[in-house]
């Protein structure tokens, strides 16, 4: 791989701000068309084979797996029962974490909770600063949207259409599926609409009877569409295909490369141009703007270590920090000419914020499988999707959107149903012979994007750079609560169809924030007067400027935003490209 050099004194064609999906697309598609990029990172670029060692045995590890004694992860209870920042009152632990950075494997890859601090609501925040961010341990669910969310609003009267339909994004959708690899199996669904897939992994057992049973139902379950590649990629040399033989269950992650992450997938195969350059250990702390102009001129950021100050010029700015460190980034952007943050005159820059509630679901036990020989359940990307049923052709009485379930069954490292009772050798025999049988599932359901859901800068609060923390004014309203109640009832009305013993039913919805698929501080539109960016995710007040990570969703939809995401920012991008080439940027 070549690493071409950083030059701070160069004015770059474009800086694209964070590594992650958007981030690294972005850097891919601009180099792709010849531009001069440099890419900065908050965080250091680390050798995340030996962080994930999803081939290593627990008893392998000195903790089993679990943190070091001098680290902490924040648990449910934790994030209800204390106010942000979540620091005071852990004063034992070196290091905090967020709830996903609760195994050894983790610990690197999520943020130290003290040295980003945030106030206001509580919300489960995870952070992945370090080059890919958070795609180095992405759940891997790969799903397309449809015009059933793009024109929701047509459909039920909440909220704003988006400026795009379907048919805008499809070929990009295409192409993300071409250039990345996804794993799944074609079902028709007009609502949750196909990709092109590579081998799909197969259901077992439990997986096939629950679908059986739900068919009855005219619902969908389908294998876990995921963002893998399967049948290998000839044109990345980077990447491997899954050989299934991997501790997926880890928190996401793979250290072979067959999932996605930015890094390989992307950043890597666009340094190769010699078009990229990156600078990780980069906290930008705001978007410089041409006094003259009122256009983006560069960027100013503090070295994570040295605490130095820099700064660099471009022509354009690209902008994909992830949803809320984008708002951040774009508030604290203030000027004469920005008075308000930048690319802020509607006043929604922020606002808006939607993600996706989760917490119900169910457990249960197909008896015919007890006793029945292990199978090889470990390292499949996932086991199953159920797509989305409720306000699709009636309306539900008690909430508007829809939601779906993700679960899976069979033989893990980590046997199911351990909940199981006693000690001893009867006690181990009675998991070996129970463990292939459970199957369990939980609901990802669409928060509405209301206005009054929304952060801000808190004006006292700093992080370890002295840069002001992001305050959350943010709460699941009514529609959330009656769908999660929805939500419980029809899992365990499906399990009871499918025949399964229903083991446990989950009605607590988990902290605002778990999803980790936040979503919608500056969506996109047409009227600049209610949005902050036009359908290329160029905003409307700085034309040199592009946000393009999720902050430009209008609603969350039901479906995990990854693709999506990316598959935006690939058309968003060329766009860019060819405006740039004209000389309109």
């Amino acid at each position: 791989m070549v690493e071409p050099e950083v030059n701070l004194t160069k004015t770059y064609d474009a800086i694209v701000i964070g590594s992650g999906a958007a981030g690294g697309m972005a850097s891919h598609v601009l180099t792709s068309h010849g531009m001069q990029v440099l890419l900065l990172e908050a965080g250091k670029k680390l050798p995340i084979e030996k962080e994930l060692r999803s081939m290593e045995w627990p008893y392998d590890n000195p903790y089993r797996g679990s943190l070091p004694p001098d680290q902490h992860s924040l648990t449910f209870n934790e994030y209800t029962i204390r106010n942000p920042p979540y620091g005071p009152g852990f004063e034992k632990a070196k290091h905090l974490k967020s709830y996903v950075g609760n195994t050894d494997y983790m610990k690197n890859i999520v943020v130290d909770e003290r040295d980003n601090p945030f106030t206001g609501t509580n919300y489960a925040w995870v952070r992945a600063r370090c080059l890919g961010g958070k795609t180095n341990i992405w759940g891997r669910l790969a799903l397309r949207l449809s015009d059933y969310d793009f024109k929701a609003k047509s459909r039920d009267g909440f909220g704003e259409d988006w400026p795009i339909s379907y048919s805008d994004i499809a070929p990009y959708y295409d192409k993300v599926d071409l250039y990345l690899g996804i794993t799944g199996v074609k079902e028709n669904l007009p609502y949750l609409p196909d990709s092109i897939f590579q081998r799909p992994t197969k259901l077992n057992c439990a997986e096939v009877t629950l679908k059986d049973g739900l068919a009855k139902m005219g619902r969908v379950l389908t294998q876990y569409r995921a963002g893998v590649t399967t049948d290998g990629l000839k044109h990345n040399k980077y990447r491997s295909r899954c050989y299934g033989r991997g501790a997926c269950e880890r928190k996401g992650g793979c250290d072979i490369h067959a999932a996605f992450d930015s890094p390989t997938g992307l950043i890597y195969p666009a340094m190769d141009t010699g078009n990229l350059a990156v600078r990780t250990n980069a906290v930008v702390r705001e978007i410089t703007v041409d006094p003259q102009t009122g256009k983006a001129s560069g960027v100013h950021f503090i070295d994570n270590q040295t605490m130095k100050d820099y700064a660099v010029r471009a022509k354009v700015v690209v902008l994909a920090a992830s949803t809320l460190e984008s708002a951040r980034l774009l508030l604290l952007s203030k000027s004469r000419l920005h008075p308000n943050g930048l690319a802020n005159s509607s006043g929604h820059v922020g606002h808006n914020f939607c993600e996706h509630i989760m917490g119900p679901g169910v457990a249960g036990r197909a008896k015919n499988l007890i006793g029945k020989p292990p199978t090889l359940d470990d390292g499949r990307p996932g086991g199953f999707y159920l797509a989305r049923f409720r306000n699709l052709a009636e309306k539900n009485p008690k909430f508007i959107r829809g939601y779906g379930f993700e679960g899976g069954s069979g033989s893990t490292m980590f046997p199911r149903g351990t909940d199981t009772h006693g000690f001893g050798s009867a006690f181990k025999e009675e998991v070996r012979k129970n463990q292939g049988a459970f199957i369990g599932m939980g609901a990802f359901g669409e928060v509405l994007a209301r206005y009054e859901n929304y952060v801000d800068l808190d004006p006292v609060v700093k992080d370890k750079w002295g840069i002001p923390a992001l305050r959350f004014h943010y709460k699941f309203g009514d529609n959330e609560h009656r769908m999660a109640e929805d939500m419980k009832e029809t899992a365990q009305e499906m399990f009871e169809a499918a025949g399964f013993e229903i083991v446990n039913v989950r009605s607590r919805v988990l902290t605002e924030g778990w999803s980790i698929h936040e979503l919608g501080t500056a969506r996109m539109g047409s009227d600049p007067k209610t949005s902050v960016l036009n359908q290329f995710q160029q905003a409307h007040d700085v034309k040199n400027l592009f946000v393009v990570d999720g902050s430009a969703f209008v609603n969350a939809s039901c479906q995990n935003p990854t693709w999506t995401i990316m598959s935006l920012c690939w058309r968003s991008c060329d766009y860019l490209a060819d405006e740039f080439r004209k000389g309109n940027v």
